[in-house]
């Protein structure tokens, strides 16, 4: 841990820190329908041509059942949208290479992974995407993905600031707001900026280069379809091969990475992801990509104070949010600093630590840093391999999404589920004290805990019911690269990143199969609209309630007292939830590193 990366983590807090109430006092604007921003003498026309088109009053609001409604109608039509294009896109253009359509289950895996801001890639990129598909299928959903998560997190802010109030605002006014005022304009910016880096974006078609020496290599055999062949084990049928070239990617993308990173989606143009130089050039790019991925989640804290008019609770929020991230770095970071005693024992040099699937260019810190921030922040974009960090070091990627990806989290999900756990701390406030438990002026009732519950419940049973039958299965041992625990854990982590939509892998598990790509899109489906549609229900119950003035029960949502309880909800109610699973995978895995002659 030197002093480097002491210097990185200092200025990436600080600057967090400087740009949240900026973002927080736009977005605020924004998402008043009747907010004035510098982009209006732009944008105010394309918007109301929006609006023209679509047959939308943008003064007319909805209740929280007509706004679940419209999100989950337009989301489902998102989907069979991508689901064509991925499997007629050798029917179209802008397919230089001729690649192949997809699957039937791998196109509703990905349709339903970039619908749900969980950007799971069961196939690589470059091999399995035209250009089409990459720029209108699956960036489409990048930005209206992102959209409907702050759509959704401004409902419930609306929901808690209102004074009996019938409506939570209108869903195709929040999406076209903040997709044209936010997104759309930060993103123009960003690409130029990820080109000047040496990000390519282009149409030109692959480029091939010789290699200096030619090898000989196991690659899958593939039938006439472009399907990998099994034998009747299930095993992959394997061929020789020489590789005297190698295949340089071209495409649009520093477009599609762009709003990946400001808007948590993940999904990486390439399949090794920000790993890629092409992908992330260098460690400027590196460290502008993380902080973009918690610029407007971080942003929505300064929002939440503002809109309810407690700017204290905001900061709230927002200290135990930068807590918790701090406190799952610090565990990652020291981890992956240690490396595996066994190398030392060995006589291996090991002082460098776990450099394991890491890049060179980016170390040891900046690995665990990225890892930590996306997985916080619901992103599945990766600058190294999650599968080759110690059993610790992949511990925290795995547990910050179980947690619900409330730590900054993803655009929009991050608020809305943190102010779930908030909820529930203030109920267990109320229990405590013996009072009816409040929240900036409104009365906690059961309807409002139980909502909060289905919230919970949600990922416990997805994750916990799937990874059961997953390791039970022979379909889901089938894709298994390890055994024992860490095999456990892969399987784990990838109902864990479906649950969470959050997109990253532990990356030693092979998921392209029916089993996994049917299981994992319904676990996705889940994870997003069953969370989605209780936080509404919340926002509606709490909107029609009166505004009632503080009173000496009331319990304050703001200060130390309150930032300890929201953390210790968290945890209670999240980490305890996960710990036997996590005790059967990365947990015994340390314990087996540490105290084994079994070398890892």
């Amino acid at each position: 841990m030197d002093y480097f990366g002491w210097i990185q983590l200092a200025l990436f807090v600080g600057l967090l820190f400087a740009l949240t109430k900026p973002m927080g006092v736009y977005l605020t604007r924004v998402l008043d329908v009747d907010g004035k921003t510098f982009l209006d003498p732009i944008m105010r026309h394309v918007e109301r041509l929006f609006y023209f088109l679509l047959g939308i009053d943008p003064k007319k609001e909805q209740d929280w059942k007509q706004y679940s409604f419209s999100l989950i109608a337009f989301s489902l039509v998102g989907i069979l949208f991508t689901y064509a294009i991925l499997r007629l896109q050798h029917l179209l253009p802008l397919n230089p290479q001729g690649i192949g359509p997809l699957s039937d289950q791998l196109s509703f895996n990905t349709a339903v992974s970039f619908a749900t801001n969980t950007n799971w890639q069961s196939y690589g990129g470059e091999s399995t995407m035209s250009y089409l598909s990459q720029m209108v299928g699956l960036t489409f959903h990048n930005f209206t993905s992102a959209a409907t998560g702050i759509a959704v997190a401004a409902a419930l802010v609306r929901g808690i600031a209102r004074n009996s109030a019938k409506t939570i605002g209108n869903f195709w006014t929040d999406v076209i707001r903040i997709i044209l005022y936010v997104l759309l304009p930060i993103c123009i910016f960003y690409a130029v900026f990820l080109v000047s880096q040496g990000m390519i974006q282009n149409f030109k078609p692959y480029e091939t280069a010789q290699v200096v020496e030619p090898y000989i290599t196991q690659v899958p055999q593939k039938d006439a379809g472009e399907q990998e062949i099994k034998d009747t084990q299930g095993n992959l049928v394997m061929e020789e091969r020489k590789v005297d070239a190698q295949t340089i990617v071209q495409g649009p993308m520093a477009s599609q990475v762009a709003i990946k990173m400001l808007g948590t989606n993940g999904g990486g143009y390439t399949n090794a992801n920000a790993a890629h130089p092409y992908e992330n050039p260098s460690p400027l790019s590196n460290f502008l990509q993380m902080l973009s991925i918690f610029l407007i989640p971080s942003g929505l804290t300064y929002y939440l104070g503002r809109t309810v008019k407690n700017q204290r609770h905001g900061w709230a929020v927002w200290t135990a949010m930068a807590t918790i991230f701090l406190i799952g770095l610090l565990v990652c970071w020291s981890a992956e600093t240690a490396g595996n005693p066994h190398m030392h024992a060995l006589g291996i040099d090991a002082s460098s630590g776990n450099m394991e699937g890491k890049e060179t260019r980016f170390g040891i810190f900046n690995s665990a840093l990225f890892a930590t921030v996306t997985t916080d922040a619901s992103c599945g974009a990766v600058n190294s391999m999650h599968d080759s960090f110690t059993p610790l070091g992949g511990l925290i990627p795995m547990l910050n999404i179980q947690l619900g990806e409330v730590i900054f989290g993803g655009v929009g999900a991050g608020l809305y589920g943190m102010l779930v756990f908030v909820v529930l701390a203030v109920f267990l406030a109320g229990l405590m004290i013996g009072k009816t438990p409040e929240y900036i002026g409104k009365k906690i009732e059961a309807y409002d805990v139980k909502a909060s519950v289905m919230f919970i419940m949600v990922p416990v049973l997805t994750i916990l019911g799937f990874t059961a039958w997953g390791v039970i299965s022979s379909w889901g041992l089938v894709g298994l690269n390890n055994s024992g625990p860490h095999g456990f854990s892969e399987v784990l982590y990838a109902y864990s990143s479906a649950a969470g939509n959050n997109g990253s892998a532990f990356a030693g598990l092979n998921t392209n199969s029916y089993w996994y790509d049917i299981t994992l899109g319904i676990v996705m489906l889940l994870g997003r609209f069953f969370m989605i549609v209780p936080v509404l229900a919340l926002a509606g119950n709490l909107a029609k309630k009166k505004l009632i003035p503080p009173s000496e029960g009331s319990f304050p949502v703001t200060g130390p007292i309150f930032t300890i309880l929201l953390i210790g909800t968290v945890f209670i109610v999240g980490a305890l939830t996960f710990f036997p699973a996590l005790s059967l995978g990365p947990i015994v895995e340390h314990y087996l590193m540490t105290h084994s002659n079994i070398l890892f």
